[in-house]
């Protein structure tokens, strides 16, 4: 529970904020309804196994620290927002791409990004230092596989080809490990006399 709060969080900053800024400062509305809906079929699809996901728990009584949560939580949503509107920058201002193809490019962004979230939130150090649960790494690799085809072939949105797609990916992946290292100097801002998200009584 813990792990999908900070999860759902951080991606409704990252998502609401993108959209909604993307909107007032650039007046670009950048994805359709229809990459909104397959989003979040793709996303609730994979996210249902992260209960059955690797976690540490603590032997004693806990309540949840909301400050300690919802700041981590905001911290690491408010880097995956700027990750959209790095993308965002990408394909206008780089690779000078039409807005149809811009939005392709920010609905696999937006996909992949956000499943990788699900890395950096699930664990309270490293992305690594807790193994991930086979089931929740084969649902995040089959709907990321799917959305990768939909924008590859332009399924129901402009296809992007593999190429593009491919720059997606590399972005998103570098991306992710800086998000995991942005997560660990929350937790250090935001650390109190007890370690963890939790405060133990």
């Amino acid at each position: 529970m813990l792990n999908y709060s900070i999860y759902r969080i951080a991606e409704t900053v990252a998502l609401l904020g993108f959209i909604t800024l993307s909107i007032i400062i650039f007046n670009f509305y950048p994805v359709t309804a229809i990459m909104i809906v397959l989003l979040a079929i793709l996303n609730d699809g994979a996210i249902l196994s992260i209960a059955y996901d690797n976690v540490h728990y603590s032997s004693q009584p806990e309540i949840w620290d909301m400050k300690q949560l919802l700041g981590i939580a905001s911290i690491i949503g408010a880097f995956a927002m700027l990750r959209s509107f790095g993308i965002l920058y990408l394909s206008n201002g780089i690779l000078n791409l039409d807005q149809d193809t811009i939005r392709t490019m920010v609905y696999l962004n937006l996909s992949i990004g956000g499943h990788l979230t699900v890395f950096v939130a699930r664990t309270r150090g490293p992305f690594w230092s807790i193994s991930t649960a086979r089931i929740l790494l084969i649902a995040v690799i089959g709907t990321q596989i799917v959305a990768t085809i939909i924008a590859v072939y332009g399924i129901l949105m402009k296809p992007i080809g593999w190429s593009y797609a491919g720059i997606v990916w590399g972005y998103c992946l570098l991306l992710f490990l800086i998000q995991d290292r942005v997560k660990l100097a929350a937790r250090r801002i935001f650390a109190r006399e007890h370690s963890g998200y939790l405060v133990k009584h």
